[in-house]
């Protein structure tokens, strides 16, 4: 599990870093012009933390990983992991519209890579957590 864990924690840092994108990528200058300041505001500080966020547990995967891997506070954090993972890939159907990616070839690949990432993520925190 170690290994799946330092798997995960690269991704999930790689991920992290990839959240600098998406102002441009999604073209919030644009898109956000009509929005008021504190929704345009709210966007870019909770994109940030959540970053931060997928930052830190990639880190914690990366370098606790016998501590993870441990009973007590470990195996409760590897729960709450698992527990925010699936929360996260049952929103990928349920929190967007299959309208943003059904018949688009891009947007159907990143649909199915990041459901098969949260499936991992989700279920390797969840086989360390019940252990």
């Amino acid at each position: 599990m170690a290994l799946q864990l330092s798997i995960i924690g690269a991704l999930l840092v790689v991920l992290a870093f990839a959240h600098a994108v998406f102002p441009r990528y999604f073209n919030w200058k644009t898109e956000f012009q009509t929005v008021s300041l504190i929704n345009r505001q709210m966007m870019y500080i909770h994109t940030f933390f959540v970053a931060l966020v997928v930052f830190l547990m990639g880190v914690l995967c990366l370098t606790c990983q016998t501590e993870l891997l441990s009973p007590g506070l470990g195996r409760k954090l590897a729960l709450a992991f698992a527990f925010f993972w699936s929360i996260r890939l049952i929103l990928q159907f349920w929190g967007y519209s299959a309208e943003l990616w059904r018949g688009k070839r891009f947007e159907t690949s990143v649909h199915i890579a990041f459901t098969v990432f949260w499936t991992y993520v989700s279920g390797v925190f969840w086989a360390i957590g019940l252990q």
